[in-house]
């Protein structure tokens, strides 16, 4: 099997990805400094509303990077090189390289666009913030700069606190991606299917619909059955966050509802080149799986509250079905009867 050239990946994402906001070295360094702040103090907030506590503690122990746009494509090569190590077929050195500079081209746009990642997949899990992502936000929708970096922080760090819950949610995530890729490696298919791959299985971790449709049609029934709660777990995971993230109160983020309408406002009104990248990354459908997942969210908090939304991380049985995503009295009458 011939390798994809994840070097290649990282240093042309990084060749590649655009300069952020320009300041001074002490400004930079008030940015580096209050984002690690803000991570410091997020998990504990969480696990107050959630009653996740030990998880929470467990999150704040992990480390946090606060990085620029090349050293987040650079982190997600290695990612999705642990992910896709078995995944990529044969198909000779120039299709390797091929892959490797899509994949560094697909970064390099991404970069620019993502505020904070928490990786679940490196050793025990780290969380990446992107400093020049967080100012061009603040400044472009001129936010509050405290409030916006803990929000951003509140978000990022509840994933942390997710996967302390549900320790074994990682590994079940790793193992469901890599043998969706497996199975499309399986049949002939020569350079070509490097491609589909290497692009199938990144869409899927960066909870975008278009590889979840195109592997649809390459596998069997009871393999889009398993992509389909793939997806429906990354949806409870970013909606659980995004409804986290907004209930903490003024008392403790004076203008978060101002950053939220602000923020559904810049989504839902992007101009016309930003709305063809937006469809190119797959950007919309990720939008779409923020809402889905909250609402459900909030339809089991209606009925059970946050303890009994806590049964989802005790076992990957009371993971959520798609359908369940969409009906969320269904998974509260499975889960507790």
């Amino acid at each position: 099997m011939t390798d994809l050239d994840w070097d290649v990946a990282a240093r042309r994402a990084g060749q590649l990805a655009p300069a952020g906001p320009s300041g001074t070295r002490v400004q930079l360094r008030g940015v580096v400094e209050s984002l690690r702040r803000a991570a410091a103090r997020a998990p504990a907030m969480v696990g107050e509303l959630t009653g996740l506590e030990r998880a929470s503690r467990e999150a704040a122990e992990l480390p946090v990077y606060v990085v620029d746009r090349p050293r987040w494509s650079e982190a997600n090569a290695q990612i999705f090189r642990s992910l896709l190590a078995h995944s990529i077929p044969e198909g000779g050195r120039s299709s390797a390289r091929v892959a490797a500079e899509e994949l560094g081209l697909l970064l390099a746009l991404l970069s620019s666009r993502v505020l904070g990642q928490f990786d679940p997949f490196t050793s025990d899990g780290r969380l990446l913030l992107v400093a020049p992502n967080v100012v061009a936000i603040e400044r472009e929708l001129d936010l509050d700069v405290m409030d916006f970096r803990l929000w951003v922080c509140l978000h990022e760090q509840t994933h942390a606190v997710q996967f302390a819950a549900a320790p074994w949610l990682a590994g079940h995530l790793a193992e469901s991606i890599a043998a969706m890729g497996e199975r499309i490696a399986e049949p002939e298919g020569g350079s070509e299917r490097v491609r589909v791959v290497l692009d199938a299985v990144i869409d899927i971790v960066r909870n975008r619909a278009v590889g979840a449709d195109l592997l649809h049609t390459l596998l069997s029934e009871d393999e889009q059955r398993e992509l389909d709660r793939v997806i429906a777990v990354m949806s409870l995971l970013e909606g659980h966050a995004d409804v986290v993230m907004d209930a903490m109160g003024p008392a403790r983020l004076p203008s978060v509802r101002r950053i939220r309408a602000s923020f559904e406002k810049r989504r839902d009104g992007a101009g016309p080149f930003d709305l063809v990248v937006r469809r190119i990354l797959g950007m919309d459908a990720k939008i779409a799986q923020y809402r889905n997942g909250a609402a459900f969210v909030r339809g089991v908090l209606d009925e059970v509250g946050h303890e009994g939304l806590n049964a989802v991380w005790a076992e990957a049985a009371n993971l959520p079905t798609q359908e369940e995503i969409a009906h969320p009295g269904r998974w509260v009458t499975r889960v507790h009867g």
